[in-house]
């Protein structure tokens, strides 16, 4: 048995319908397989397993093709090995996951989000972040709040000394490592399993937690290439980088088509500066449009699954955000249920960062979403 993975095979195509089949493939995060050599026994137990996964396939008289999820393909592994002793066809198709899965390497950790999404938890010292500036100044309440986000099952703890709300004031960046330096050591100290970022884009700032080496993760919003120090000085690092599209100074033609570009650009930029493609994460940058809270929000969350193409991870951000107040009139304390609506259309169309301040509520809309996703039935 011989099994081909033919999304690969649709992608070099100059065919039209071949590349809209490509397109799709690579947007919905599925997979095309092809099985050669099969014998009819073989050939009727691979169509019987693949009923069960409510997907279709095309046979003849010794190969059968199909599409699965990428999310599914693992659990089709599981059922494929329960079946067949063919190590060779296993091997194939653990092959096949590998070069489509969603990896990120950060810190210490090689992180699979295909799977299931990274929780990536806001805790921002603050007097003016749009929703918990002020909130968490004094140490006590700041240590208390990183215990309830370990305690609910965050996965990153990401700090942020400087907002950059719209209209946001800069302050100095020794301002902004008093702020979170001495939290960032308490953290690692107190939850040595839990990974740490901060929200940054001073190179100063950068420079201070790569000293201190306990930071597993940067999130720049202006996408490390505002000043060429500091991809000098991450490079030789294993930190992650989540890079940020903004168009705050920008009115685009085109949105979808600019934002690819620039991603295009920008990972181009990182690697050709030393940084592996695996450290590298995408965040779209919904809010930071030219027009706070404006319409090019909702095409951005539409949008997302446009960035499949580069096999990165991508941030959903937008936690409690302006547009429950645009559509809804609704304060920031009351937008939790928008926010989790939203972010389950942008986690089922490819987001697999999901960047929050309630911690319980979004591992109960993973589980509930991973749980439906792999909900297929094997009669015991």
């Amino acid at each position: 048995m011989k099994i081909i993975d033919m999304t690969a095979e649709f992608g070099r195509s100059e065919t039209f319908a071949d590349q809209i089949v490509h397109n799709m493939l690579v947007t919905q995060r599925k997979v095309a397989l092809q099985f050669e050599g099969l014998n009819q026994p073989d050939l009727a137990t691979i169509q019987q397993l693949l009923a069960a996964f409510d997907t279709p396939a095309q046979t003849t008289e010794n190969s059968l093709q199909t599409v699965l999820p990428l999310a599914a393909l693992q659990f089709f592994i599981t059922k494929f090995k329960q079946q067949f002793s063919a190590d060779e066809a296993s091997r194939q198709l653990e092959q096949i996951y590998q070069q489509h899965a969603i990896y990120w390497h950060y810190g210490s950790v090689h992180r699979d989000l295909t799977q299931s999404p990274l929780i990536y938890g806001i805790l921002n010292i603050t007097p003016d972040s749009f929703y918990d500036g002020g909130a968490y100044v004094e140490p006590q309440a700041i240590k208390d709040h990183i215990a309830e986000m370990v305690t609910a099952g965050v996965d990153v703890i990401e700090l942020g000394g400087q907002t950059t709300r719209p209209g946001f004031t800069e302050i100095s960046a020794q301002e902004e490592l008093n702020r979170i330096l001495p939290y960032i050591d308490w953290i690692h100290q107190n939850y040595p399993e839990v990974s740490l970022a901060v929200d940054t884009y001073k190179y100063v700032v950068m420079q201070a937690l790569v000293k201190n080496s306990h930071v597993d993760i940067i999130n720049d919003v202006r996408a490390f290439t505002d000043d060429p120090r500091k991809l000098a000085l991450l490079a030789p690092t294993k930190i992650g980088l989540l890079t940020m599209h903004s168009s705050r100074d920008t009115e685009y033609d085109n949105l979808t088509k600019e934002m690819q570009n620039f991603f295009k650009q920008n990972i181009s930029q990182l690697v050709n500066a030393g940084i592996a493609q695996e450290r590298i994460a995408l965040d779209p940058g919904i809010g930071y449009a030219k027009v706070a809270d404006g319409y090019q929000d909702y095409a951005m969350m539409r949008n997302i699954d446009q960035f499949n193409q580069f096999n990165r991870p991508t941030m959903i951000a937008i936690s409690r955000k302006g547009f429950g107040a645009k559509l809804f009139n609704l304060k920031k304390e009351d937008r939790l249920s928008v926010t989790l609506i939203a972010e389950t259309y942008m986690y089922l169309h490819g987001g697999n960062v999901l960047r929050v301040h309630d911690i319980t509520e979004t591992n109960q809309l993973v589980k509930m979403i991973n749980t439906i996703n792999t909900g297929y039935w094997f009669k015991k």
